[in-house]
């Protein structure tokens, strides 16, 4: 069994839903190695998120974002965590609704994702800065 631990610094990025999986790959160059395993992705924040979506059109990027601040809007009357600006809480909501993290199977030195699958940084805040993946390896050679 091979363990693979690395950390990936993803530059700071707009409100919205960005592809990675690319940044992900490149950062992983032991990747090709393994035959058969997992892949597991763990976002080091509380304003940003992962999932796993349409990887083809940009349309579906700007509906998920569309859709997640019509749900969990900025200016509700009921935040009482405002310190930190107006887009601060509901990025907290929205990271939890998504969660940190993503397991992904590897298979023959690479993600075994579906033709149209692509993992998304979700990033919550107008001006998040720069984020921190934990991606970690494990699998047979």
């Amino acid at each position: 069994m091979t363990w693979i631990r690395k950390e990936l610094t993803l530059q700071p990025r707009p409100r919205g839903f960005h592809l990675i999986t690319n940044e992900i790959v490149q950062a992983v160059p032991e990747l090709r190695d393994v035959r058969v395993g997992l892949a597991h992705l763990f976002l080091r924040h509380t304003s940003a998120s992962l999932t796993l979506n349409e990887n083809a059109s940009p349309d579906v990027r700007r509906d998920f974002e569309t859709w997640f601040n019509a749900a969990v809007p900025e200016g509700f009357p009921s935040w009482t965590h405002t310190f930190e600006g107006p887009d601060d809480m509901p990025a907290h909501i929205k990271a939890s609704l998504l969660g940190p993290s993503l397991t992904l199977p590897v298979t023959d030195g690479r993600l075994d994702l579906g033709t149209w699958q692509g993992v998304y940084l979700c990033e919550h805040r107008d001006r998040g800065g720069a984020r921190t993946l934990t991606i970690t390896i494990s699998g047979d050679p």
